[in-house]
């Protein structure tokens, strides 16, 4: 009775309290670039109707605003739930922005803010990602590619000698820890989105490619100043960094969609892995499920195609070029240390894959041959997925290739008077540390203990790897004294505190139970091997992002507002207003 009650006594508080409608988008304080596209969407959590919303921009109708009027759903998805939906909207004029929904009574208010920007300053924009690069990532590459004695490097990576420097906050709108898809959207169109969102708000609708859209930098240049664009990267190239230049859905696994709306984007340098989804299944390597061949379709284009390093660089330095695509295997591609010195991963099967640092030159060559400039993102991605396996050894020569590809873009746009704004950033970052050294003189202490290897404090010492070649790789990582990088997240595994010399590492294999995973058996009997139990839910089959603030550093014209703490969406502000692009 007292229960009874009470939920009717809470029943009655609710109905007397004004209520509030479940969502507008674009968001609460979102900062919007004046002349950009956006889709305006109010959900409201019942079915209302029509003649009882009223929708304001600053006290006057939305059709003032917008310049025309929002189509009504009275059941979206077939629920008592009504929407309104505007599509393609621009706000040309800057300033606050305050948005009042009232639906009978239902309320709901954001305020937006829109920015133009001053002229432009920079012909060009470069946006390197180190997709999961954490700081000990940084300092790995240092240690390795540099060397150090006596406790001071005796040399700068490209990546940290830059002139401006922040720290960039990396959460999403759903989570403190976000994903590759909805935080590299946020350097591409300069609006927050969810965990697995790409170029969208994420709404409540099943159709994953009705979300509310906002428009990528690649849409922009081209529309506004007809620039050329570029995306490069060593992962799959429809995978969430390099799609979110393009691709406009919340679930960034829709690789066939988005090749198709890569597609229909055009962006004039394609370069990367990821060949399967461009073909359908009864070709070879195809995985598409339908029966489009969107290589043949890229060709039809204009686009010249090539699959070896060497077809790369014949095409690229070929002065006709203007297009180019460019699938080098039919996944991820294979990191530095496996192409160069390992032979293993997918080597055998693609052995001419390019470097990092050819696919940047390619790109240059091809996009600067447009006169009115270019915007060109480079991810090296498998940074992000050997720091997932607990790969530290290639996650960090990942690293080190990264720099070299900034080095070679650095040194790019020297010779041409610092026309290009050039950035470097992560998109989120993992949860490692770099604690020390794991010394494994096994014949001064051959019965010691894994965990007695690691060295900390002065134990730790200075690693021995060899003195690195020219371009920054020692030529073993299998020394006595390693560094050890250790990650805060981690599931089951038998950890061996030893390089994976024969491919990749892969922790965990499939449990007992279904969609759960189990320490890797593969690795149990290794020499020391020692199984350390996680701490990530048993359906978590590596390690996971963490939500700490990423390093941005950058250089050119209009890296000056890269300082202090920013946020991600920020990184977009300081590439348009580099190209000027809100003054148009």
């Amino acid at each position: 009775m007292t229960k009874a009650v009470s939920l009717a006594a809470l029943a009655a508080f609710f109905m007397s309290a004004p209520c509030h409608a479940q969502t507008i988008y674009p968001i609460d304080r979102a900062e919007i670039l004046k002349g950009s596209k956006f889709d305006f969407k109010v959900e409201l959590p019942e079915k209302i109707a029509a003649s009882d919303i009223k929708v304001t921009i600053n006290g006057a109708e939305q059709s003032a605003t917008f310049g025309k009027s929002a189509d009504y759903i009275e059941r979206e998805d077939g629920k008592d739930q009504s929407a309104l939906v505007l599509r393609d909207v621009v706000l040309d004029k800057p300033g606050a922005y305050k948005i009042d929904v009232t639906a009978g009574n239902l309320t709901k208010s954001v305020t937006w803010n829109v920015y133009d920007t001053g002229a432009r300053r920079a012909k060009n924009v470069i946006l390197f990602v180190g997709d999961g690069m954490s700081l000990s990532h940084r300092v790995a590459a240092r240690i390795l590619s540099k060397g150090i004695k006596e406790g001071k490097s005796s040399g700068k990576l490209a990546i940290d000698d830059m002139p401006s420097m922040a720290l960039v906050g990396t959460a999403g709108t759903d989570s403190i820890i976000t994903d590759s898809a909805n935080s590299a959207s946020a350097y591409t169109t300069g609006h927050k989105s969810a965990t697995n969102a790409l170029g969208v708000y994420a709404d409540r609708t099943r159709d994953v490619f009705d979300d509310p859209k906002v428009e990528t930098i690649t849409s922009l240049v081209k529309r506004k100043l007809d620039l050329a664009v570029g995306i490069v990267t060593n992962t799959e190239i429809q995978d969430a960094t390099p799609a979110s230049m393009v691709a406009h859905t919340r679930r960034r696994a829709a690789y066939d969609e988005i090749v198709a709306q890569m597609f229909a984007a055009k962006p004039d340098v394609i370069l990367g892995g990821g060949a399967a989804n461009f073909l359908p299944r009864a070709v070879d390597i195809g995985k598409r499920a339908d029966e489009v061949d969107y290589i043949a379709k890229f060709k039809d284009a204009g686009y010249p195609y090539v699959k070896t390093a060497g077809e790369l660089k014949a095409t690229a330095d070929n002065t006709d070029t203007t297009k180019l695509l460019g699938l080098f295997t039919p996944g991820n591609m294979d990191g530095v240390l496996d192409r160069r010195f390992l032979k293993g991963g997918g080597v055998k099967k693609n052995p001419e894959q390019p470097d990092l640092t050819e696919q940047v030159q390619a790109a240059l060559n091809v996009l600067s041959r447009n006169d009115k400039g270019f915007v060109l993102m480079v991810e090296s991605g498998m940074i992000d997925k050997y720091a997932h396996m607990l790969d530290f050894d290639r996650a960090v020569y990942d690293v080190i290739m990264l720099d070299n590809a900034v080095k070679l873009a650095k040194e790019w746009a020297l010779k041409r008077g610092e026309d290009t704004l050039i950035l470097v950033v992560s998109d989120h970052s993992h949860p490692n540390s770099l604690i020390g050294t794991v010394n494994d003189d096994m014949s001064a202490e051959a019965n010691l203990p894994l965990r007695e290897r690691i060295g900390v404090y002065d134990k730790a010492g200075f690693p021995n790897y060899p003195a690195p070649d020219a371009e920054g790789y020692p030529s073993r990582v299998d020394v006595s004294r390693r560094l050890a990088i250790m990650s805060a997240s981690v599931p089951d595994h038998y950890e061996t505190l030893r390089p994976k010399l024969d491919g990749p590492n892969q922790p965990t294999e499939a449990g007992e139970a279904p969609n759960t995973f189990k320490a890797n058996e593969k690795y149990k009997n290794a020499p020391g091997a020692m199984l350390r139990l996680g701490n990530l839910p048993a359906m978590m089959n590596a390690s996971v992002h963490s939500g700490e603030d990423v390093i941005l550093t950058a250089t050119g014209p209009g890296s000056d507002r890269v300082k202090g703490q920013m946020d991600n969406t920020e990184v977009f502000r300081v590439m348009v207003d580099a190209l000027g692009l809100g003054a148009k």
